[in-house]
């Protein structure tokens, strides 16, 4: 069903860190995806040149990767599209309840050794295995 090996997961792991330390050095700016994507929305001029190419790098990329031969999986979504839709407003309204993302939180602030983040992708983590076992186990499947 997925083709993730330790290799795959290493380059992607290193690609991530590469570009938030990056954005980091070039910026001064915390690579959290909702908050850099919530800046777009907010139409500050000054501000929107690097955060169009940080989403739009986010895109092309897997784009440009499947050009060169690497396999673009097709992702397993819920036939329901009320589910999928009510699934992402509540990840972004949990987004900005926590004051960030999963990206913001565990890539950048664990980093940062940010007790906050920490804190966060804790209840991240344990929400997301809580939901897996419900859904897997806890419907009588």
């Amino acid at each position: 069903m997925h083709n993730l090996t330790p290799v795959s997961g290493l380059l992607g792991g290193a690609l991530i860190g590469l570009a938030a330390a990056s954005l980091m050095l070039l910026t001064g700016r915390i690579a959290g995806v909702s908050g850099i994507f919530g800046g777009l929305l907010a139409w500050q001029p000054g501000d929107r040149a690097w955060r169009l190419a940080f989403v739009a790098g986010l895109i092309v990329a897997p784009l440009i990767a499947t050009l060169a031969g690497a396999p673009l999986p097709r992702p397993a979504m819920s036939a329901n599209l009320a589910l999928v839709a009510v699934g992402g407003l509540l990840v972004g309204f949990g987004s900005r309840m926590g004051s960030g993302c999963t990206s913001g939180h565990g890539v950048c602030g664990f980093a940062r050794l940010s007790v906050r983040s920490i804190a966060a992708t804790l209840i991240f983590m344990g929400t997301a295995v809580i939901t897996v076992a419900v859904v897997r186990h806890g419907f009588g499947s």
